[in-house]
């Protein structure tokens, strides 16, 4: 698989410039299914804001060809992918309309380097916009928990990724399926549940509720503070993938996974087109 070149461009440009060809390198990988190197080079590889700010420029093109914003995805919850990239925190990105998938059949042909992960997603009946949320204060915004499938990918060439490159690069987002068990949280309690998923019948990844950040409510509490200081709050509606419970694994097409996470349900995909 060819690789999108480097941009020649000096770290001594102004900001706003690397961070506009940060963008436009993400871009063109992504229309043109080409993976491309790093934009650390552009933006170094822990600078949170500049980071950001490339996200936030893609999202704005996305959502200038017609894209909606459905909701989050949190990412970086495990304390072995944070030692492994050297951060200390979570990260977030964008869900938008045209990734949502029913389950079923998954067609992963516009994907560069898929990998999957089961994970509990919330929806949300309130807005959060509070930025002292805790795990405790956000249960009364969630509508409802039920068992997901996200799709992850990176733009980036062998998943050769620092902090600042994920997140720029819309936190690797890819797809995401949502189960058909929506649960309150009255009656699940998502750090005690247990997950397992198999592709084509073989265990594949395994996990608790626990692994995500200790609890995936102190992921969405994490989350709702984060965005609320970004000046762009959570709102009744949102779908928020709080993060994965296990490791992922490589998504190759023609394979079928499923994902059984306790009280939440199953959740199933298969595989089709080639990434």
């Amino acid at each position: 698989m060819q690789t999108v070149p480097v941009t020649d461009l000096s770290r001594s440009a102004p900001p706003n410039v690397r961070v506009e060809a940060a963008a436009n390198r993400l871009l063109t990988a992504l229309r043109t299914r080409t993976p491309c190197s790093p934009v650390r080079d552009l933006i170094g590889s822990d600078d949170v804001d500049a980071a950001y700010a490339v996200q936030r420029r893609l999202t704005e093109r996305r959502q200038a060809e017609g894209a909606s914003i459905v909701g989050r995805k949190i990412g970086l919850t495990a304390p072995a992918v944070q030692a492994q990239l050297g951060v200390d925190q979570p990260d977030f990105g964008v869900l938008f309309d045209d990734m949502s998938r029913a389950e079923g059949p998954l067609d992963i042909s516009a994907l560069l380097q898929p990998k999957i992960e089961a994970e509990v997603a919330f929806v949300l009946g309130g807005d959060l916009d509070d930025p002292d949320a805790d795990a405790s204060s956000v249960r009364a915004a969630v509508e409802y928990a039920v068992a997901a499938l996200e799709i992850v990918d990176s733009r980036i060439a062998g998943w050769d990724i620092s902090f600042a490159d994920t997140v720029a690069d819309n936190a690797s987002s890819g797809l995401f399926v949502l189960g058909s068990r929506p649960l309150p949280l009255d009656a699940v309690e998502p750090r005690t549940v247990a997950m397992t998923m198999t592709m084509d019948g073989e265990p594949a990844s395994s996990g608790q509720g626990t692994a995500c950040l200790g609890d995936p409510l102190a992921a969405l509490a994490w989350l709702a503070r984060t965005a609320a200081r970004f000046g762009d709050p959570l709102r009744a509606g949102d779908v928020v993938l709080s993060g994965a419970l296990g490791p992922m694994a490589a998504l190759r097409p023609g394979v079928v996974v499923h994902a059984d996470i306790g009280p939440l349900g199953e959740v199933t995909c298969t595989a089709e087109g080639s990434a």
